[in-house]
C-alpha cells in the first residue's frame, strides 16, 4: 500500500468546516501535500543521477533477495510511478516503469526499499506481522468508522459514535505501526546497498533522501488519522457535554 493510498484527505472525516476542522485537519492537509511534493520532487532529482556501479533499480532488488536466499521471488514491472510495492501474499517485488530498469541512485534506493519489506516478511518481522494483521481491520475502520460516526452525532446516538471511533481506532493503530516498519525497511536498504557496494558513500547520500522523502508521507498519513480520530473524539465530547 502507497502513501498515497493510505492519505485520509479522501475519506468522508469532513462533517463541514468547524474551528476543530481549521485547527486539526487543514494544517494536516497541508502537511500531507508537501509531503507528497517532497518525494516527487527528490525522487526526480535523483532520477537524473545514475549509480557508478551500473545496477538498475531490478538488479539491485534481485541482488539484495539472493543475498537472504529469496531467489526464487519473482521481481516484476507494474505500470505507473512510483507504485513499487512488494505483495507478501503472491511473494512477488514489484517495481514501476520508473524505477525496474533505471540505474539512477532513486531507482536503486526505491528498489533496494521494496527488498527489504520483502526480507522483513522472510525474517519474520514482528512489527510487519502486526501490520499486516491489521489491514482488514484498518480497511473495515477507515471505510466505516467514520460514517457511523458521523450518523451517529447527526443523531445524537452516542452507542453509534462509540462504535465509529473504535472501528477507526483501528485504522489509526494501523497506520502507526506503519512507521517502524516503513523505518526498518529503509534501513536495512541503505545498510545493504553499502555493504554490497552498490552505491558509493557520497551516492548513499542521495539514496537517503530519497527513502527520507518517502517515509514523510508515511508520516503525513499517520498524522492526518491521528488528527481525524482527535477531532472525532473532540465533537463526540463537546455533544455530550452540550446535553448536559
Amino acid at each position: 500500500m502507497t502513501p498515497i493510498q493510505m492519505t485520509l484527505g479522501t475519506n468522508p472525516l469532513f462533517f463541514g468546516i468547524d474551528s476543530l476542522y481549521l485547527l486539526l485537519i487543514v494544517p494536516a492537509l497541508v502537511f500531507s501535500l508537501i509531503a507528497q511534493a517532497g518525494v516527487k520532487r527528490t525522487f526526480a532529482k535523483y532520477s537524473q543521477v545514475n549509480a557508478r556501479s551500473g545496477h538498475t533499480g531490478q538488479s539491485a532488488a534481485r541482488r539484495i533477495l539472493s543475498q537472504y536466499g529469496l531467489t526464487a521471488m519473482r521481481v516484476e514491472r507494474t505500470p505507473g510511478h512510483l507504485t513499487d510495492h512488494f505483495d507478501p501474499k503472491a511473494q512477488v517485488l514489484r517495481l514501476s516503469d520508473a524505477t525496474c530498469d533505471s540505474p539512477s541512485i532513486a531507482a536503486i534506493g526505491v528498489a533496494a526499499h521494496e527488498a527489504g519489506h520483502a526480507v522483513q516478511h522472510h525474517e519474520g518481522y514482528l512489527a510487519n506481522k502486526i501490520r499486516s494483521a491489521l489491514v482488514p481491520v484498518a480497511q473495515i475502520g477507515s471505510s466505516f468508522g467514520p460514517y457511523l460516526a458521523f450518523f451517529g452525532l447527526m443523531l445524537s446516538f452516542s452507542l453509534l459514535v462509540d462504535i465509529g471511533i473504535i472501528l477507526f481506532c483501528g485504522a489509526v493503530l494501523f497506520y502507526l505501526v506503519t512507521l517502524p516498519v516503513e523505518f526498518d525497511a529503509s534501513r536495512r536498504a541503505i545498510r545493504v546497498l553499502e555493504d554490497q557496494g552498490m552505491l558509493t558513500d557520497d551516492e548513499l547520500g542521495g539514496a537517503r533522501k530519497v527513502l527520507r522523502a518517502a517515509a514523510m508521507t508515511y508520516v503525513a498519513s499517520a498524522v492526518m488519522a491521528f488528527l481525524s480520530l482527535l477531532r472525532l473524539i473532540l465533537l463526540a465530547r463537546g455533544r455530550r457535554d452540550r446535553r448536559f
